[in-house]
């Protein structure tokens, strides 16, 4: 599972949790990440990222002083960030609908449920890595663009005549599967 290419990149992982740390660590070691800092809290890593800018920050939710969102919101919009457009993968326990729509509209690029496999976390920044979203500033928003994909719209065809088909089901149980659409949704009634 290495690849060459990620001995290039930098990580930042954000975690109050020790054993976590420790364990992200061990997975981007196997998967070839070389240059990893890791930081128990959002404030402590603030403080790295303004230092030393990751190419890829991997956080928590709930942690203290700083919790994961404000983290992602200092990272997104203070004037200090030196690079708002970094990659931003959540990972985290909370996986309720509100939590990965307050999430996605802090600006994080991707969302994993702990707790994670290697493959789903490997994927996630694969994904950010090779498959950048561009990035958009729409009222008080700014993050990377949720309309990722050309999807066919699952209601009436609004540019033409017929019905788009509608999109295949998420397995059952499928949780980091409902969360990915939740989080790339093409449309977000709460930024209209």
């Amino acid at each position: 599972m290495s690849n060459d290419y990620l001995a290039k990149v930098s990580f930042l992982v954000v975690d109050d949790q020790e054993f976590i740390r420790q364990l992200v660590r061990q997975v981007l070691g196997v998967i070839g990440a070389r240059e990893v800092v890791d930081c128990a809290d959002g404030e402590r890593a603030w403080e790295e990222f303004k230092l030393t800018p990751a190419d890829v920050v991997i956080l928590d939710w709930k942690m203290s002083p700083v919790d994961g969102i404000e983290l992602t919101n200092l990272i997104r919009k203070d004037p200090d960030s030196p690079n708002p457009y970094v990659p931003i993968i959540m990972m985290t326990a909370y996986s309720e609908r509100a939590r990965v729509l307050k999430a996605r509209d802090a600006g994080v690029s991707e969302f994993v449920i702990k707790p994670m496999s290697a493959k789903t976390l490997f994927n996630r920044i694969e994904t950010v890595i090779s498959r950048p979203r561009s990035f958009v500033r729409v009222g008080t928003y700014f993050g990377p663009d949720r309309r990722r994909a050309n999807k066919d719209f699952p209601g009436a065809e609004r540019r033409g005549s017929g019905v788009a088909s509608p999109p295949p089901p998420a397995a059952e149980g499928d949780a980091q599967a409902q969360i990915d659409e939740l989080l790339h949704a093409d449309e977000d009634e709460n930024r209209g």
